[in-house]
């Protein structure tokens, strides 16, 4: 009979929570006191039950409670012990502060941080809108015909251009100005940040240039600004689609409008034909370099794409702001135990495809990296070492 040599001594989920040391959970609970007034649902089997709602992908909490219920005896190797009512798993959600799953995430993701390649500072910035009900989230934008108008939640982020996590984030309602989360931001001196042009902020622009930080963004339709000098273009900038490397002072000649010196690059990309118009206070790289280093910002669309496709972000089992955080804070700590995993395969995955095997073979008892290394091969080892050197392999 064909059995599977991907056998291991402990469920697929499991084998995901061993990648949380214990020790992060319980300086988190320290910081916060998140245990107390709770004498069986602790801040570690919360955590767990969160977990099991997004690699289970469960809309509601009668679907997380009954199904962890079934699988009462698989779960024993998560250290989880209380399988909580539906009352007692929404009281917590309603009641438990949600920093403690902020700090929980940045705590592991500085944990993993050794499995990237580079540490190179480069730095996307963006913000993503999930919506919601008006009661919970205020909005942003016009109101309907009918007077009545959407609310939403604003995820900001900053990604390290060599990672596909977020390094920096903060959540507020939609309402919420990004240019308000850029300012509370402070980026390591010489660094880059590259930003749509929603985020425009003379004053800011000035800070940045003083830290020695470099920015780029796209040029605003409405900006004003004063021609100083134009470069030459060289043959390859023209080829590559380069149509205008301009030196400016950008502001309105008013008095009292900032003036930022910035360089204005004007660019038709080659393979779309769309015109795109560059600024930045680097005065020295190539303009087709400033072009490439603006393409990466599509790295942060691909990663809110990522976490709306995969995470369960479209039903939240809450109805309040701190369930709502608590849930979103989850499915990034759910999204980077992915990660961690898809850094150690020489296969290549899509990363839709690892959530779908993960979610079909959650409790089964599969060596999880030999399984993604070669699923197609299976026959038998009931070797009870595998567990052992598949954490030794990821912590190694």
């Amino acid at each position: 009979m064909n059995k599977s040599t991907h056998f291991a001594g402990q469920p697929t989920f499991s084998q995901l929570i061993k990648l949380i040391p214990k020790e992060i959970v319980v300086k988190s609970i320290r910081q916060t006191n998140s245990d107390y007034y709770y004498k069986k649902f602790n801040t570690w089997h919360h955590l767990v039950t969160m977990l099991f709602t997004c690699y289970g992908h469960c809309h509601s909490l009668r679907e997380v409670v009954s199904g962890m219920r079934a699988l009462e005896g698989r779960l024993q190797s998560s250290s989880i012990h209380c399988f909580p009512a539906r009352s007692t798993f929404a009281e917590a959600n309603s009641k438990r502060d949600c920093h403690v799953f902020e700090l929980i995430y940045f705590a592991l993701k500085g944990h993993w941080d050794r499995i990237y390649p580079d540490s190179r500072k480069t730095f996307i910035v963006d913000s993503t809108t999930i919506k919601l009900f008006q009661e919970i989230f205020h909005g942003a934008g016009k109101t309907n015909k009918n007077g009545r108008r959407k609310g939403g939640v604003k995820v900001h982020m900053a990604v390290q251009e060599t990672e596909y996590v977020p390094t920096i984030m903060h959540i507020t309602q939609a309402a919420y100005n990004d240019m308000t989360f850029l300012k509370n931001v402070n980026l390591p001196m010489e660094s880059t940040v590259i930003m749509d042009r929603g985020y425009r902020d003379h004053n800011l622009y000035k800070k940045w240039e003083a830290q020695n930080i470099r920015w780029i963004t796209r040029a605003h339709t409405n900006s004003y600004y004063d021609v100083k000098k134009r470069f030459l273009l060289s043959d390859e900038s023209k080829k590559l689609g380069v149509k205008a490397d301009i030196y400016i002072t950008l502001g309105h000649p008013a008095p009292h409008v900032p003036k930022v010196n910035c360089r204005l690059i004007k660019y038709i990309s080659p393979d779309k034909k769309k015109r795109l118009e560059f600024l930045t206070n680097d005065l020295t790289s190539k303009p087709e370099i400033i072009a490439d280093l603006y393409k990466r910002r599509w790295k942060i669309e691909v990663l809110f794409k990522r976490l709306k496709q995969n995470m369960p972000l479209r039903y939240f089992l809450g109805d309040n702001k701190n369930a709502i955080q608590i849930q979103i804070w989850c499915a990034l700590i759910a999204d980077l135990l992915l990660q961690v995993i898809m850094s150690q395969l020489k296969r290549k995955w899509a990363f839709s495809n690892v959530v779908s095997l993960i979610r079909l073979h959650l409790f089964n008892y599969l060596n999880l990296i030999a399984f993604l290394e070669n699923p197609e091969h299976a026959r038998i080892s009931s070797n009870p070492t595998d567990i052992k050197q598949l954490k030794l392999h990821l912590s190694g």
